[in-house]
């Protein structure tokens, strides 16, 4: 199986957008641990006045966890699909939030500029064919001191836990997902988990993006040693 990329997986998501919610809400913590991802990024307060961007928002889980801990800040949330995004929009949402349908790898076209004082990216980069690209353009974004916060499956490096990846993919996820109908999507997610950086990896590739400061720290829970936060700042000067 080769990965999806592009306008398939774009489809994908479209067409898994129905069921995504219910199937996200059967992982133990999801939703606490984007909230704790969120926390991670030392944002003052209630976040007033600041400005964040949520890239790759699919359903809303990620906007929920930063509206959650920053609510009074303003968030634009951005997805490159259509079904994901008439999802999202549908829930009840102060009018701080604003949603833009857009690839990660065109933002400016979309009328996405910045600056913003944060950008959180959850389960994203994986997703995207040039991270490296897409992690300079949201450098560009951050006002100079500006945060990032990436939650992602990155694994350790560890066999045992490739081996729980691979044990809840295939013994949990992929079945129900397969009864839905969007079988090809979640065989996808196991893959680009097992293809994608370590956790060292991804924290190197941050750094050699333009950002500092760059901690890699894990999740609780069965997730330990496959999914971890990333938090780093745009240096005071830009490069």
């Amino acid at each position: 199986m080769t990965l999806l990329r592009d306008e398939d997986l774009t489809a994908a998501f479209d067409h898994a957008a129905r069921g995504y919610d219910a199937l996200v809400a059967a992982n133990p913590g999801y939703h606490a641990h984007l909230r704790r991802s969120v926390r991670r990024l030392g944002l003052p307060g209630s976040g007033a006045g600041l400005r964040l961007l949520d890239l790759g928002c699919g359903t809303g889980a990620s906007t929920a966890a930063l509206r959650a801990v920053l609510p009074a800040a303003h968030i634009t949330a951005v997805d490159a699909s259509a079904g994901m995004l008439r999802r999202a929009a549908a829930k009840p949402w102060a009018d701080e939030v604003t949603f833009v349908r857009a690839p990660a790898e065109r933002l400016a076209e979309a009328g996405v500029t910045g600056p913003f004082d944060a950008v959180f990216a959850a389960y994203l980069l994986r997703n995207v064919a040039d991270p490296d690209a897409v992690l300079t353009a949201v450098r560009d974004l951050l006002v100079a001191g500006g945060r990032l916060g990436v939650h992602e499956y990155t694994l350790s490096g560890r066999r045992v836990d490739r081996a729980v990846w691979s044990l809840v993919c295939r013994g949990l996820v992929q079945p129900v997902a397969s009864a839905l109908g969007d079988g090809g999507l979640y065989r996808h997610l196991w893959r680009s988990v097992i293809e994608f950086d370590t956790v060292e990896r991804f924290a190197a590739r941050v750094r050699a993006a333009g950002f500092e400061r760059v901690r890699a720290l894990p999740l609780p829970g069965w997730q330990t040693g496959i999914t971890h936060t990333f938090v780093a700042r745009r240096a005071e000067r830009a490069r």
